[in-house]
């Protein structure tokens, strides 16, 4: 049964996210772990690797031209790795295409090592001890085939020198990088993909020129480095820029100027209050597609926000209000995240949706609702409601939203006979209902009282507290 789910799930994985909970929901049942909200599919420690993989050759012992304990194939496919090598292989074959070097202890490079390797197109040198030092201006400047460079996990402290013009893919993450200089990456014009997440990077290690003419650099990984801002002079034609987990307080006016592709940005868990986001932060973003602010410090919706995003995520802030107008314009507004936060159903007026008429998920976990929001966006087909405090469902409570197929309201405060059953009549498309974790058997006018009264606390220390503010 378990192998079959497996496979199910593998089927299911390139569909659409709705569909994909739309399935699973119910196969776990009530017995089985609980069921996952979008919010719980955060972006996480272990980051996607993009790797180029062709079939492994068979280990078996050594042959003329191959390396003692690697293996080598006629296709040209070496593998060293994970051999506990301290120093350089030598009889690499001149043919050789794709060398594996990592899991090894190498601490550097000898002088023309790959001098002989002009059709080498991967080298794979991660977790090894490579330093500085080990490696000089000219380690890899003849490799004029090279397009995949992973030298992650080793001990750099800044980018090498003499890469060669023919990179697209360069792993550097999960080093101890403190600068890119100027002009050690601006002769890789056909470069795509840059990698240097889980480095110790300040915004000021980066060279404002340091992308300079990169025309082709589409991706750019900086998240899990010690940038206290917005790095200056970021590759023009980025679409896919990733700045999470860093120490970023606010968005200047000009941060974004010259971005112009940008689609996806993740400026998620730094440390960015509402004040410090310019109102024209994100002006000439008129491409973005997706826009992550999750685990900031943001307590109102900055304005400014781009109107042609599809998804917004504003995760895990203080969020006690929206701001009048903040949404408004977002007619291409396909999924919004506001997991974590702290609001009310005052704060959610039925005018804070007028704009959203393509929302299709609306995710208001781990909120203080007490009541089911209204004048929700009849194109609404996913609504997450789960840990709040919600107390009944009325029997109107969906009439504006006849197009859901996922209602999550797991873990509120419904008590026997505070759910109307005929709210859900009218709901022709609905395939998943989660009440799990409700019903305590109590007075439904007592519990609501309760609820109401202490509301009315939090209001009164909320108040006091934009007072001391």
């Amino acid at each position: 049964m378990a192998q079959g789910w497996a496979l199910l799930l593998l089927l299911l994985l390139p569909r659409q996210l709705g569909v994909v909970l739309a399935v699973r929901a119910p196969g776990f049942g009530r017995s089985s772990a609980r069921s996952l909200s979008p919010e719980e599919n955060e972006f996480s420690e272990e980051e996607p690797v993009l790797v180029l993989s062709p079939e492994e050759p068979g280990r078996g012992p050594a042959t003329i031209g191959c390396p003692r304990d690697c293996a080598c194939s006629q296709e040209g496919v070496v593998d060293c790795g994970g051999i506990d090598l301290r120093e350089f292989p030598g009889d690499l074959p001149e043919h050789t295409n794709h060398l594996s070097l990592q899991n090894n202890k190498l601490e550097k490079i000898p002088p023309g090592a790959f001098s002989e390797l002009s059709n080498l197109r991967e080298l794979y040198l991660q977790n090894n001890h490579l330093t500085d030092e080990g490696l000089d201006n000219e380690t890899f400047w003849k490799l004029s085939s090279l397009e995949y460079l992973d030298l992650s996990s080793n001990n750099l402290s800044r980018v090498p020198a003499g890469l060669p013009r023919s990179l697209v893919l360069l792993h550097l993450e999960k080093n101890a990088i403190r600068s890119v200089d100027a002009d050690v990456l601006t002769p890789i014009r056909s470069l795509e993909y840059l990698l240097l997440h889980s480095n110790q990077l300040r915004a000021q290690g980066i060279h404002p020129r340091a992308f300079q003419g990169l025309k082709r650099l589409h991706t750019v990984h900086l998240y899990n480095n010690a940038l206290e801002r917005v790095p200056s002079g970021l590759p023009r034609r980025v679409r896919t820029l990733m700045i999470l987990h860093n120490q970023i307080t606010g968005i200047g006016r000009d941060d974004f100027a010259t971005t112009y592709y940008l689609e996806e940005l993740n400026l998620s868990y730094n440390r960015i209050t509402s004040p410090q986001v310019h109102r024209d932060a994100f002006r000439k973003l008129r491409l973005l597609r997706s826009l992550d602010l999750s685990g900031n410090r943001l307590h109102t919706l900055p304005p400014g926000l781009p109107r042609n995003v599809h998804v917004l995520k504003i995760k895990r802030n203080e969020l006690v209000a929206l701001a009048r107008g903040a949404l408004a314009g977002m007619a291409q507004l396909r999924e919004l995240y506001l997991t974590g936060n702290r609001l009310r159903n005052r704060a959610l007026g039925p005018r804070a949706w007028t704009d959203l008429s393509g929302l299709q998920l609306l995710d208001i976990a781990g909120n203080q609702l007490t009541e089911i929001p209204g004048g929700l966006p009849e194109s609404l087909e996913y609504l997450y409601l789960q840990n709040n405090k919600i107390s009944a469902v009325p029997a109107n409570a969906f009439d504006a939203t006849p197009n859901l197929k996922g209602i999550f309201l797991r873990f509120n405060k419904l008590a026997v006979g505070s759910v109307v059953e005929s709210a859900f009549r009218k709901l022709k498309h609905l395939q998943v209902l989660d009440i799990e974790g409700n019903f305590e058997f109590g007075d439904v006018s007592k519990d609501r009282g309760r609820l109401e009264k202490e509301e009315e606390e939090e209001d009164d220390d909320d108040e006091e507290e934009e007072e001391r503010r």
